[in-house]
């Protein structure tokens, strides 16, 4: 017996032998010290990490914080993410079972004719009951490295739903604004229609009156017409983002409805956080380095192939053809490999195996670097959104003012009989579209800052134990 263990416990003292290359994070270029368009955004103090609430409330808007709160029902997108997240925990611990040792319980009952010495047949009950442990000795890390990846799958996984999660709370809030613009828009074109009606009447009057000619009456019927269509454009317009919203929430669009208003809402500054700060602060950048993780590991799992797998088992039980099963003369035992596998020859199968799995890893890591590297430019692209767009709010108000002013003097001018009708037209349309124009600018605007905390990574916080 002693013997037989020797080699068995120097078995053991190999279980440290890993075939898997050592595992480092992908190099990324090094990120600056700030954003090449900081703008008026100013950089996170330590302060700033507290807990502040929902990173949407940005936009001081208690009716999309409660649309937002309301994916926490698990619409089918939500629910996606998390059945595959359930589906990658359970293969990783399918997988780590693997290192513990597999046990087993038999039982049977026969009846069967045989020959005795002398050539009669005998007639008799034959039992056994017994148990099987067996273990697969971890010489090269194959199980390790197995269970290792697909640990690393598991957060990867973990981190895709909070991605997903991320998505839908900005895709709610995108909506929602873009339904807040159509709003404003349709409040705009509500008072325009009123005045556009009013310029006709008085057209008319005119025109009856022989002070004008049937050519301005056309103009201002075909200046409220034009109105009154791009109104009912705008409503159906509406009516598709309270949709969207309705189906990201999961919600029958029929049976769901947002109030509209007036305005705008108008965003908080919101301090941005430093370039070298951004790798831990999205989840999609760390769903990507798990993958680069369990990658590597299959390395390990594929080179391993190339040395003998060994299985050691352990079985005993009773095994009686009387009656009386459980004694000690019907004990039997047996302990040894259970099966020992030494590949010699498969054509070329392991080599192409472990070239596939480095492949795999260099495409893992380049998909790793280039997520970096898209993280940072839609930072930038965010950051410079919403410091054009601010810029340009500023001077569209300023047009928009200016147009208005220029529209009430036409207007005063053409009811003295001063210009003509066309004048007035021609104002009336300058009016409108700057202020269309700044609706527009400022619905953008509250996008790209949405959209700017969600490129920074919202609120997510990788765990405190992550590796």
């Amino acid at each position: 017996m002693r013997d037989f263990l020797a080699p068995i416990a120097a078995a053991f003292l190999l279980v440290g032998c890993n075939t898997a290359p050592q595992y480092k994070v992908p190099n990324t270029p090094a990120p600056l010290a700030e954003y090449k368009e900081t703008g008026p955004w100013t950089p996170a103090r330590p302060a700033d990490t507290a807990s502040r609430g929902a990173w949407w409330d940005i936009v001081n808007d208690s009716e999309l914080d409660a649309l937002v709160h309301r994916l926490e029902q698990n619409p089918p997108r939500l629910a996606v993410a998390i059945a595959r997240m359930d589906q990658s925990m359970a293969v990783a611990r399918r997988t780590r079972s693997a290192l513990f040792p597999q046990i087993d319980v038999t039982g049977g009952a026969t009846r069967e004719r045989v020959m005795d010495l002398t050539g009669e047949p005998v007639r008799r009950n034959a039992y056994n009951l017994g148990g099987a442990v067996s273990y697969e000795l971890d010489l090269w890390g194959r199980v390790r490295n197995s269970v290792i990846s697909g640990d690393a799958e598991a957060q990867a996984s973990v981190y895709d739903l909070e991605s997903v999660k991320l998505s839908l709370q900005a895709e709610v809030a995108e909506n929602y604004l873009r339904l807040r613009g159509a709003d404003s828009r349709i409040v705009l074109l509500r008072q325009t229609i009123t005045a556009y009606q009013s310029a006709l009447d008085l057209t008319h009057r005119l025109f009856v009156g022989g002070a004008t000619t049937e050519a301005d009456v056309s103009r201002a019927s075909t200046q409220l017409g034009t109105a009154q269509s791009e109104l009912e454009q705008q409503l159906a317009e509406r009516a598709l983002y309270e949709h969207a919203i309705a189906a990201l929430l999961g919600e029958q669009p029929s049976a769901f409805a947002i109030t509209p208003t007036k305005e705008l809402p108008s965003p908080s500054p919101t301090p941005v956080s430093a370039p070298s700060e951004l790798l831990q602060r999205r989840p999609d950048i760390a769903a990507a380095e798990r993958r680069v993780a369990a990658a590597n590991a299959r390395i390990g799992v594929a080179r391993a192939a190339y040395f003998p797998s060994i299985t050691l088992g352990l079985s005993g039980g009773f095994a009686s053809t009387t009656n009386n099963l459980i004694s000690a003369g019907s004990k039997v035992w047996a302990l040894g490999p259970a099966a020992a596998l030494l590949p010699v020859f498969d054509g070329g199968s392991r080599k192409a195996e472990v070239k596939r799995s480095q492949g795999e890893f260099e495409q893992a890591s380049a998909e790793y670097r280039q997520t970096v590297l898209d993280a940072f430019r839609n930072v930038e692209d965010q950051l410079t959104l919403t410091n054009r767009l601010a810029n340009a709010s500023d001077k569209q108000r300023g047009a928009a003012q200016a147009a208005a002013r220029a529209d009430e003097i036409i207007e005063r001018q053409y009811r003295g009989g001063a210009v003509d009708y066309l004048q007035v037209v021609t104002a009336q349309i300058a009016h409108l579209q700057s202020q269309e124009a700044l609706i527009d600018i400022e619905t953008r605007r509250l996008i790209a800052s949405i959209d700017l905390v969600r490129e920074l990574g919202g609120d997510w916080k990788p765990p405190a134990n992550d590796s």
